[in-house]
């Protein structure tokens, strides 16, 4: 009796694998390499697309000159000048654009998935949001231009391209938000409301605090991706080789309309301001991914 209550008592170990076919290695080995390859057929692009743009114009972001200085007073022709000016327009859209659409994300992902699960309401947010996923920015652009200009009569400005931006921003916002939202675990929603904490409170207090290192990953993805759009800035907002420091009167120069508009030109000096305003986007996107990265790291539930 006491050898077998022993044995009781003593928790049962699963056994180990003893033999592997060699069958399953050749499946390990073949999933292992087209996987592999996958991963080569995707990188070597990337790469080759990066060490063009950076051999070509990364010699140029240098210059302090190309900080510090715009195209004024420069003929296609003339090389020098510096797109300041451009960055200003580029960062300036894109905070604009981040203002209106991350308030608006966070609050619909919330209702998404605190409040709207079951109702009519939240089916048609739903579908509004994934109708939103998938127009293109160009139909983005031409919807503020008939709202905007064609309807109420306003001009052409950087503040109509950050309202195009908004309608690509806000999805983004949304379904990150929504998805990091439903991983936060039911069980502390529960544990609050055991307490007598009200709602609002424990989402405010609770459920965003937790998933927080991601969304503030996603809006800084999001705030990137929108950075770089072209069609918006081609239809809304007139180019302009001058620094212009009102986004709700005149041109704005932002690095997607100074490559598109460098493009007309064949001139040695323009290609040259393609490649540096190219690598001045890159690098501007990938700062912003690094700090997207540490805000994460530092904003994230410590779990001891």
């Amino acid at each position: 009796m006491t050898s077998v209550a022993g044995n009781l008592d003593q928790p049962a170990t699963p056994p180990a694998f003893q033999h592997v076919s060699g069958g399953r290695k050749v499946k390990n080995a073949i999933a292992t390499g087209l996987v592999s390859l996958a991963f080569a057929v995707a990188v070597v692009p990337l790469v080759w697309l990066l060490w063009s743009v950076l051999e070509k114009g990364f010699q140029y972001v240098l210059d302090a000159d190309w900080w510090q200085k715009s195209f004024a007073g420069l003929t296609g022709r003339q090389f020098g000048g510096g797109v300041y000016h451009a960055v200003y327009g580029t960062l300036v859209q894109a905070l604009i654009c981040a203002a209106i659409a991350v308030p608006i994300g966070l609050l619909v992902a919330v209702y998404l998935v605190e409040y709207g699960k079951r109702g009519r309401l939240g089916k048609a947010v739903t579908f509004t949001v994934d109708i939103l996923s998938g127009v293109p920015s160009i139909v983005a652009a031409l919807f503020i231009y008939a709202l905007w200009v064609t309807t109420f009569g306003f001009s052409r400005q950087a503040f109509a391209v950050s309202l195009a931006l908004v309608l690509l921003m806000i999805p983004i916002v949304v379904r990150t938000t929504e998805e990091l939202l439903k991983v936060v675990p039911d069980e502390l929603r529960e544990a609050s409301y055991a307490l007598g904490v009200p709602k609002w409170k424990t989402i405010v207090k609770i459920v965003i605090p937790t998933a927080l290192s991601g969304i503030i990953t996603g809006i800084m993805l999001a705030f990137a991706r929108v950075m770089g759009e072209t069609a918006p800035v081609l239809i809304l907002v007139g180019y302009t080789q001058f620094i212009n420091y009102d986004p709700f009167d005149g041109p704005m120069a932002s690095l997607p309309l100074v490559m598109s508009q460098e493009l007309t030109n064949s001139a040695p000096a323009a290609q040259t301001r393609i490649w540096g305003a190219a690598v001045t986007l890159i690098l501007l996107i990938t700062l912003i991914n690094v700090l997207a990265k540490l805000i994460s790291r530092f904003t994230s539930v410590k779990t001891r």
